[in-house]
């Protein structure tokens, strides 16, 4: 089954047109859950930058009973705001139930934009170095921290090089990064993130790939059916996993589900992911291949063939890059220009007190030069033998 595709009429009140009527019964009820019916952008799925400030931090309110109150700090502001951000905890005894809070700095759409985070006290911490990867007692839930909403373009990612691990843009060739609309795909068909507490190690060879890591901690792909937010810690178990060789490089994405999905208890293999997302799946690897290729690259490669494996390797796999990143944290590997800067990891020597972390934060920069919306928010890139035409 081809992934739906819809767009807006932006005439008057916008409406949706989208023949649900031929979908099966999960695929409606994940449209209708995943829609922002608020959203200014020119397709049904909104980018994030074609949204409000309130669309983008509290358009999804509605689809969970589970909300706590949290603070976003904006830039340039003295004050702050509260919205209703989901937690997605499970209400288990053993859950490990933090709560977060992001702070934007610098001018958004630019090269200076950045979201730090704090913890629930409001002291700053890293997401890479200062969330823990297991979210229960018995590690079969995991905290996933958010870098690009579903159906977003805007390559944001966890910055490694600089104290406390703001997330920020990618930047090529001195522009901001936006991955392009490959037909029949809107940016990014997942919420994507990384698991904290991972570093995919740069000087060891996968003996299940046969390549090295990618220096970064390790991707997620969470696969329910609201739209997070950027900078949101989700509770997720894992699924599965794909291998993408990336440059000759080992690229593992971890395939999850918030725990409190609506659909969570149908899925807890990567054969159930097939049988609840009919095509899901060959659409991500699809993805994963062809994304590039509008930037003039080949396609990627995988290892597998590009057959997703199950949980039970993919549980391990996180397992080895938890591993690595304690060795990495410790300091009994080289950092690999890596800010190890954290506030929680004893018998760290990059371990701060609170106050120096928030030094860190006040340093940081608050201005930056907004670039226009980029063109590829927009584009359509279709396939044609081994390139991409755009429309």
């Amino acid at each position: 089954m081809q992934p739906a595709v819809c767009w807006w009429r932006n005439v008057g009140r916008a409406a949706c047109a989208l023949p649900s009527a031929s979908f099966p019964e999960p695929a409606r009820r994940l449209h209708k859950l995943s829609f922002l019916p608020n959203s200014t952008s020119t397709r049904c799925h909104s980018s994030f930058f074609a949204a409000t400030d309130g669309q983008r931090f509290s358009s999804a309110h509605q689809l969970s009973s589970v909300s706590s109150d949290s603070t976003i700090l904006r830039p340039g502001s003295r004050s702050c705001f509260k919205h209703s951000v989901k937690l997605f905890v499970n209400h288990a005894p053993t859950m490990t139930a933090s709560k977060y809070q992001i702070a934007e700095r610098g001018v958004p759409n630019s090269t200076d934009y950045r979201v730090y985070f704090k913890n629930e006290n409001g002291q700053s911490i890293s997401p890479l170095h200062d969330i823990p990867l297991y979210a229960n007692d018995e590690k079969t839930v995991y905290n996933m921290v958010v870098e690009v909403p579903r159906w977003t373009n805007a390559k944001m990612e966890i910055s490694l090089n600089e104290g406390l691990n703001p997330i920020k843009q990618d930047v090529k060739k001195g522009k901001l990064r936006f991955v392009a609309n490959c037909f029949p795909h809107h940016g990014y068909i997942w919420n994507y993130g990384a698991f904290p507490q991972t570093w995919e190690n740069p000087d060891h060879l996968d003996a299940d790939t046969g390549c090295k890591g990618d220096n970064d901690p390790i991707d997620v792909l969470e696969i329910g059916s609201r739209i997070a937010k950027r900078g949101e810690v989700m509770q997720v178990k894992i699924l599965g996993t794909i291998a993408l060789i990336d440059e000759g490089e080992t690229d593992w994405k971890i395939i999850t589900i918030s725990v409190n999905d609506p659909l969570a208890e149908q899925v807890n293999d990567i054969t159930d992911v097939e049988t609840v997302f009919p095509g899901l799946l060959r659409a991500s690897v699809e993805w994963f291949k062809i994304y590039k290729i509008p930037d003039g690259k080949p396609e990627n490669q995988f290892a597998f063939n590009g057959e997703a494996k199950d949980a039970a390797f993919a549980t391990k796999t996180v397992t080895d890059t938890h591993r690595f990143w304690q060795q990495l944290v410790n300091k009994e590997v080289d950092n690999n220009g890596i800010s190890c800067l954290n506030t929680t990891v004893d018998g760290s020597p990059y371990l701060v007190a609170n106050d120096a972390a928030d030094e860190v934060f006040a340093k940081s920069g608050t201005g930056g030069n907004p670039e226009p919306a980029s063109e590829a928010l927009h584009k359509w890139h279709f396939r044609s033998e081994n390139s991409y035409s755009k429309l």
